[in-house]
């Protein structure tokens, strides 16, 4: 089982397990029966602001979905080992977008931890016509390899090998390496629980 399907079948458990309705978590989401259906049938696994809204409305962290074991002191994530596992790819709810970026969860057996941090990597795509997300939280994105642009509310910035940008997530933004490039960066997600 993927990493992708885990994250659909622990949402539908977690809401079978509340006894809660799809239809109360598309009320309580924002988000359409349509959308969670899909989520917990694997169908498509969105961008993190979709599911941001579904934790939210289930009422526990992003990392839930994630979670593999729950260690309370430090959690050591080795190279070969992080190399070794399978990614997750969300796909900001296009069917073509999914190997848009691969996600590489750093600390998915902390328990009750306030931060998601992944490496990800962020393959090239001439597709322009993206959707701009935006979700409670901060984000701090620092770039390991090759060229990304983050279109951050009005403004696009280019970043670099070595640059980092820190932002408020509930401004519209979408990040993507350069066109024709791909890049590969350190992410740090904060969302308020």
């Amino acid at each position: 089982m993927s990493n992708n399907n885990i994250v659909g079948s622990k949402i539908k458990g977690i809401r079978e397990s509340k006894n809660l309705t799809i239809e109360e978590i598309s009320e309580r989401s924002g988000l359409s029966v349509e959308q969670i259906n899909s989520i917990e049938n694997d169908q498509n696994l969105p961008s993190l602001g979709p599911l941001i809204k579904v934790a939210r409305a289930l009422g526990v962290r992003l990392g839930t979905f994630m979670d593999d074991n729950d260690a309370l002191g430090p959690v050591v994530t080795r190279a070969k080992d992080r190399e070794a596992d399978s990614s997750i790819s969300f796909s900001n709810g296009a069917t073509d977008a999914r190997k848009h970026m691969e996600y590489h969860p750093l600390a998915q057996q902390k328990a009750g931890r306030h931060m998601e941090p992944f490496i990800i990597d962020i393959n090239p795509s001439d597709d322009l016509d993206y959707k701009l997300s935006h979700h409670e939280g901060e984000e701090f994105i620092y770039v390991m390899e090759g060229e990304l642009e983050v279109d951050y509310g009005k403004e696009k910035y280019s970043l670099l090998p070595g640059d980092s940008i820190y932002y408020d997530s509930i401004v519209k933004h979408h990040v993507h390496s350069a066109p024709g490039k791909s890049a590969k960066i350190l992410a740090l997600v904060y969302i308020p629980f």
